[in-house]
């Protein structure tokens, strides 16, 4: 699901708001939890999962082209774990279709050859 279709589906789902305001409050959900990272806080969602920010040292890593020794500066990156509620809907589901008989979708969002 892009950012666009949230909002629709926000929209679709609250149509007593108009789609301007859908837009903002998304855009502002969105910019707390950039904003909070960028501080160096966790954001926690509860039952949905945390979003907190790794420190990665510097290393000395491969151009992979020339395979010439690059060094490469540590990082702050953005990190994501699943709360147990979520992972559970999720594995519920996957679990529900199988015994349906129907081949779940793959990790790349297309369906299974």
């Amino acid at each position: 699901m892009t950012k666009s279709e949230l909002i629709a589906k926000l929209a679709a789902l609250n149509p007593h708001l108009y789609q301007r305001d859908v837009e903002r409050i998304v855009a502002t959900i969105f910019d707390e939890i950039t904003n909070a990272l960028a501080r160096g806080d966790r954001v926690e969602l509860r039952g949905f999962g945390a979003f907190s920010v790794k420190q990665r040292d510097s290393r000395t890593g491969r151009n992979p082209r020339t395979g010439e020794a690059v060094s490469v500066t540590e990082k702050r990156v953005p990190y994501f774990k699943t709360g147990k509620d979520l992972r559970d809907r999720i594995n519920r589901e996957f679990a529900a279709q199988l015994a349906a008989g129907l081949q779940p979708k793959s990790h790349t969002g297309q369906d299974a050859d």
